[in-house]
């Protein structure tokens, strides 16, 4: 794997990370949100990643050999749509309630958003140091030839 590489794998990890703090944001925006039925209710969301393993060949710069080299990263396939029970809280006042005088709130348990903020926040921390640390490793590599 060529130093190149690295800043793709490093940049598909925060991509990914990128997308798993946005889906987070949204769903502590809606933790508190009330519908009138329970498939109306917001469900948390979460995305899946996969892994992307692409082969690549590179010509060498000694005799034309060629070096299968592979390029590695992660992507987003999909979001979904967690399928934990609504919970339904009796407010026959409010004007959401249903017949029964019943809302249904979200699924959104906001203690696990907060673990997955932080986890997300950590991760995308980390890819940027590699790519920092490659960056730094490459203005080295050029300053010997000096």
């Amino acid at each position: 794997m060529s130093l190149f590489s690295i800043f793709n794998v490093a940049g598909s990890g925060m991509a990914a990370q990128s997308v798993r703090l946005n889906t987070v944001a949204s769903n502590l925006a809606n933790a508190d949100s009330v519908a009138g039925s329970p498939q109306a209710a917001y469900r948390a969301k979460e995305p899946l990643f996969s892994q992307v393993r692409q082969q690549q060949s590179l010509a060498g710069a000694a005799g034309g050999a060629a070096d299968n080299g592979a390029a590695n990263g992660v992507q987003v396939v999909g979001v979904t749509q967690s399928q934990a029970a609504i919970p339904s809280h009796y407010e026959p006042g409010n004007p959401l309630a249903d017949a029964n005088g019943y809302v249904y709130s979200s699924n959104v348990n906001p203690v696990d958003e907060l673990v997955n903020m932080i986890s997300a926040s950590r991760s995308y921390q980390n890819n940027v140091e590699v790519m920092n640390t490659t960056k730094q490793l490459m203005l080295k590599t050029l300053a010997l030839g000096q």
